[in-house]
């Protein structure tokens, strides 16, 4: 795992959204809807890469989330 992802995959994992996007935004000093997008490409990467780390399903990661 490369380690400046490594914060950012964590809370991903986690299931963290808020705190992720507020991570993206400030480290890559880009809008609401770019962050949003970021994360979830990180996280379709984390889910095809490293499954066994996710404790719920998909539908269920992005349950309340409006986009």
């Amino acid at each position: 795992m490369d380690d400046e992802w490594e914060p950012l995959d964590e809370l991903i994992i986690k299931g963290r959204r808020l705190r992720a996007v507020i991570w993206i935004r400030a480290t890559f000093e880009c809008g609401l809807h770019e962050a949003v997008q970021f994360l979830y490409v990180r996280y379709e990467h984390l889910r095809q890469s490293r499954p066994q780390d996710f404790t719920q399903s998909h539908e269920d990661y992005w349950e309340g989330v409006y986009s």
